[in-house]
Formats: C-alpha cells, sequence, structure tokens
C-alpha cells in the first residue's frame, strides 16, 4: 500500500465535488491526465470508463478501486477521492462508496498494482467495520483513516510484501508531515455562455490570465459540445454541466485544472 501512502503524502487526497459516480470517475481520471507523467493525449477517461463499463471495480465496504492501464513505463500511481455523502456505486454489498482510489497502472506495474489491491481487499476485509470511515467529517479524518488502514497492512501482510514496504514509516513519524489540501493542483470553477450561429463567446472565471485564454479560444465551444474537454496551454477544461436556454444560448459549468509548478522538488 505504499501507493496510497504515496498519495497521502504528495497531496493527491481530494473531496469530490460531486457524489455522482461518473462525474468522481472523470473528476479523479483528468487530475491523473494532469500529472507530468501521463504522456500528453492520453485519455485516462476514457479507459477508466471503458474498464469500468466492463466491471465494477468497487471492492467492498465503501472502497472502489478504478484504473487505467497505460501502454509505457512509469511508477504505479494513484490518486483518491473522498465522498462525504457516499456515491451509489452499485457495489456488489450495496454500500455508498466513500474512498474512490483510481490507480495509473503502466505496463510495468502491473504486477504492483495486482499486488497493493489485493492487500488493500484483505486489510479492508479484516477491518471490523465502517464506523470510523463513515464518521470522517473532513479530509483529515480520512487521512487518520487512511493511515491506521496502512499501519493495519503492515502488520498483516507476510514477509516478502513487508519488505517491499519497507519505505513506510509509522503513522507517529507522518503525523509529523505538514499535510497540503490540493497540493500542487489548482482548480477553477469557469462558465462558458455561448450563442447559437456565432463565433462569439463569454468565459466566467475568476482567473484573469486563464479566462483571457478562453476568451480567444476559437475552438472552445466547439470542443465542450462534442467531448467535453479541452486543453489550452497547462490548463484542461472539463465540462460538468451543460444548460439550454431559448434562442440558442447555451453555458457551460466547467472545472479547470491544472498542474502548478513545484520549484521545491526535481524532477525526474
Amino acid at each position: 500500500m505504499d501507493t496510497i501512502l504515496d498519495a497521502i503524502q504528495e497531496g493527491r487526497l481530494f473531496e469530490l465535488p460531486e457524489n455522482d459516480k461518473w462525474h468522481a470517475l472523470q473528476f479523479l481520471a483528468h487530475i491523473i491526465e494532469a500529472f507530468p507523467e501521463t504522456t500528453a493525449g492520453t485519455d485516462v477517461v476514457g479507459l477508466v470508463a471503458k474498464r469500468e463499463e466492463a466491471t465494477n471495480t468497487a471492492i467492498g465496504k465503501g472502497w472502489a478501486c478504478p484504473h487505467a492501464r497505460l501502454s509505457y513505463e512509469e511508477d504505479l500511481m494513484c490518486v483518491i477521492g473522498w465522498s462525504p455523502k457516499g456515491i451509489d456505486y452499485g457495489a456488489p454489498d450495496g454500500i455508498p462508496v466513500s474512498l474512490v482510489v483510481m490507480y495509473m497502472v503502466p505496463d510495468n506495474q502491473r504486477n504492483h498494482y495486482l499486488r497493493e489491491v489485493s492487500i488493500l481487499a484483505k486489510t479492508i476485509d479484516a477491518q471490523p467495520g465502517l464506523e470510523k470511515l463513515c464518521q470522517a467529517k473532513n479530509l483529515d479524518d480520512v487521512r487518520h483513516y487512511l493511515l491506521d488502514l496502512v499501519e493495519t497492512a503492515k502488520g498483516a501482510v507476510g514477509p516478502d510484501a513487508r519488505a517491499k514496504m519497507i519505505r513506510l514509516q509509522t503513522r507517529e513519524t507522518l503525523e509529523k508531515f505538514s499535510f497540503r489540501d490540493l497540493s500542487n493542483l489548482i482548480c477553477e470553477p469557469v462558465t462558458l455562455v455561448a450563442a447559437a450561429g456565432s463565433a462569439l463567446h463569454i468565459a466566467l472565471t475568476q482567473n484573469g490570465e486563464l479566462a483571457e485564454r478562453l476568451d480567444s479560444a476559437s475552438d472552445v465551444i466547439e470542443k465542450m459540445a462534442a467531448v467535453g474537454v479541452y486543453q489550452t496551454g497547462d490548463w484542461r477544461l472539463l465540462r460538468r454541466a451543460t444548460v439550454n436556454y431559448p434562442g440558442g444560448r447555451v453555458t457551460y459549468d466547467c472545472l479547470a485544472i491544472k498542474i502548478a509548478k513545484d520549484n521545491s522538488r526535481g524532477g525526474k
């Protein structure tokens, strides 16, 4: 479960903005698409959706582990989404999903991924109940729950698996870290307003630089209508909802995300 620990330490634990299953998966997949490690143009949303349509990825007791398999070599990584109210995920046990751990699984990490999910499933199954997860009121509570789970996994797995997880630290050490919500991910709500038969549109956002980019983008409305995703510079725009008005007017409720450059950590 070292990948989950990495996600906690690096600020990849998020409160999901919606309780809809597909919106949650789309939100997390777009975050993975924004990772520097993800090859440009990789359709993580499509890969996750295809896998989910084939097999429900809920593993029980309020957890789901969707993933995207990628045809290149990289580290195994994940992003974690927490739903305070729970998501109707269609889980076999009927329990709403509170934690969605979405994995990015490169070709060279498939065995690592299978081992980690196997350990995770066994650890969750061994937990006495869902009370602590259901009682979580904020991301700090969720972090403590996950750290407890990691500690349980360290004590429950066999010697070989424990050797592979040697870099995991104790909970007491981890709690000395200063965690930052959203870490270096920047999220900006955006509303696009357009009219039928006109090339003109207006981008409403508090981010001036982003507004200028979108106002000058001649193809943004076409892309929003067709695929719901638009890339401009480091920003990725994700369509969340569309509202049509009389006279051919339409608004697109969007979320713009990008990974801010972190000069404090060296790249690969």
